[in-house]
């Protein structure tokens, strides 16, 4: 039952983060901390996240943005391999508090507009980036943030969707080592779920598109929203519980 609950997940969470740009580690890693405890569940989320975004990666590449990706994603990889140290150190409910409370920041910010809004300057958007970076070593979450900062740099839709998932593959590049390092037994015993999760991931970005933009876009971005708002409260009432 768990295992058909994480392929419904993985669908959806590919799908949407073919739209959005993230997903995979919101929607996932709640589902897997019910189950493995949130340090666990970020470790074992981090593989499907990776191999999702590297394969909405091959679509894109070729709009990169050099200079953006240089500058901000070497801050994020400092952030990235921070906050994968943090989490080597952390009990489980101290990070399900961090991600409850990163999930309901991203999910009111969304459902408000506050990131479309929100205009940083340059050195603020470093900090972002680093930030971003950061929280994906600490608990996988950090798409919002990450978009957000590079609204600043003011590039094309194009090189601003293929250079953001550059960046989440540096982090995720960064940190997984030290998941593999720290916890890799308990992973090597959590495979099966690890695979059904890629294979969700896979499927959801290659088919999801086509149904997801059935979908109204403001109804779709809202019904996301308040997922990742539910999503938030739980989290934070189980890492408080812990």
């Amino acid at each position: 039952m768990f295992d058909f609950a994480v392929l419904v997940a993985a669908l959806l969470a590919g799908g949407i983060a073919a739209i959005s740009g993230f997903g995979i580690g919101s929607l996932l890693t709640p589902l897997f901390a019910v189950h493995l405890g949130t340090k666990l569940a970020v470790a074992v989320v981090s593989v499907p996240h990776v191999v999702g975004t590297a394969v909405r990666f091959t679509k894109v590449w070729r709009h990169i943005d050099r200079s953006v990706l240089l500058q901000f994603g070497i801050l994020s990889a400092i952030g990235g391999l921070i906050g994968a140290l943090l989490n080597s150190r952390a009990n489980s409910p101290a990070l399900t508090i961090v991600f409850g409370f990163l999930l309901l920041s991203a999910g009111v910010s969304s459902l408000t507009g506050l990131f479309e809004r929100l205009h940083l300057g340059r050195i603020a958007s470093w900090v972002a980036g680093l930030l971003s970076g950061l929280f994906g070593g600490l608990v996988g979450n950090q798409g919002g943030i990450r978009s957000a900062a590079l609204l600043a740099f003011d590039i094309p839709k194009e090189k601003f969707v293929a250079t953001a998932m550059a960046i989440a593959l540096i982090v995720d590049g960064v940190r997984m080592p030290f998941y593999f390092v720290t916890q890799h037994r308990q992973m090597l015993d959590s495979w099966l779920v690890m695979l059904v999760a890629i294979v969700g991931v896979v499927a959801g970005t290659i088919c999801g598109v086509p149904l997801l933009h059935r979908i109204p876009e403001p109804i779709f971005r809202r019904g996301v929203a308040i997922l990742v708002i539910i999503l938030g409260v739980y989290m934070l009432v189980q890492g408080f519980r812990g």
